[in-house]
């Protein structure tokens, strides 16, 4: 096993790129290209052993499958297409939060009796029958689309690969139904067709993602760990909120009562304040309970990141590692 760098491929332009590089921004990790944008190499300022790769999304899926780079930012559905064995040589360790979309399979809108993938089959055969042919479905995702219609049943059609606009192709005459990624469904609706009921093949969204065919040595290691600490600082201080309330001496309040919506109590402290920490989402239910309980006073908190002494991010990836 090599001694080398962590090698991260990150996306080379546009909007992922941008989203991307606030991501690590967020976590303290700015990505630095080294003589400007036309340099397809990098470096996170102020971290060693740390080199960057700025790639296109296929080049990014084609580095993580053979091992060619250490972690990447890349699109789950990339993933699930390009990667045969993905469940065994990648490692999604953490969604980003942006690059959402979903890959849908979507018929004709004039389809009206067409509802489900179980509505295909009948399709498929009334164009074997009409005009001895079968059903043929546009897509760049090839190896997604086999894996689902297959697990619904449906064998009688055949894949033209789209190199364009997948979403014009029935209106081409190319192909009967499509299989493509959508956000909003607006593209799909701009070309009169609809997502079946149970079309949804995948949600997607742009993750961090390991490989675990690099060549983890201990510069790659320590790096790494360094790197997902800090994510996983960033991550858990962006999505917890830190509630301080004023309490009376002669009315405690009970931390039992807060276990199924808080995390972390830390239990009284010097002069009567009690510190919690909560999901975000839960913080006003807790203020609630809180003023409910006794407190006189609550404030409610945001941190820039926090820290543990362990990183679930790293032990997953070197658990799987081992």
């Amino acid at each position: 096993m090599s001694d080398g760098p962590l090698i991260l491929a990150v996306p080379s332009k546009g909007r992922l790129q941008e989203n991307a590089s606030a991501f690590f921004a967020r976590a303290g990790l700015v990505l630095a290209q080294g003589r400007g944008v036309r340099d397809y190499r990098g470096a996170i300022a102020g971290v060693p052993d740390v080199e960057v790769l700025f790639l296109s999304a296929s080049e990014i899926v084609a580095k993580l499958a053979s091992g060619g780079a250490h972690l990447g930012v890349t699109g789950e559905d990339l993933i699930r297409e390009g990667v045969p064995d993905a469940d065994a040589s990648i490692e999604l360790l953490t969604p980003l939060g942006f690059g959402q979309a979903n890959v849908v399979v979507a018929v004709p809108q004039a389809w009206i009796d067409v509802r489900t993938m179980a509505d295909l089959e009948e399709v498929a055969a009334d164009l074997r029958a009409r005009h001895a042919r079968k059903m043929r479905v546009a897509t760049k995702y090839v190896n997604l689309t086999r894996r689902f219609f297959a697990e619904r049943g449906v064998v009688d059609y055949r894949i033209v690969e789209s190199l364009g606009a997948t979403e014009g192709a029935p209106a081409a005459g190319a192909a009967e139904i499509i299989v493509d990624i959508t956000t909003t469904g607006g593209t799909l609706a701009a070309n009169a067709l609809k997502a079946l009921e149970d079309g949804l093949i995948l949600r997607s969204e742009a993750n961090l993602v390991a490989a675990m065919k690099a060549s983890w040595g201990s510069r790659a290691r320590t790096a790494a760990r360094m790197l997902l600490a800090r994510i996983a600082a960033e991550e858990e201080a962006r999505t917890t909120r830190e509630i301080r309330a004023a309490i009376a001496p002669d009315r405690p309040i009970d931390l039992g009562a807060f276990e199924a919506s808080v995390a972390l109590p830390y239990g009284p402290a010097r002069g009567g304040e009690l510190v919690l920490r909560c999901p975000k989402d839960r913080v006003f239910a807790v203020v609630d309970e809180l003023l409910a309980a006794g407190a006189r006073e609550v404030t409610v908190a945001a941190a820039d990141y926090v820290f543990r002494t362990g990183n679930t991010l790293a032990d997953r990836l070197f658990a799987k590692l081992h």
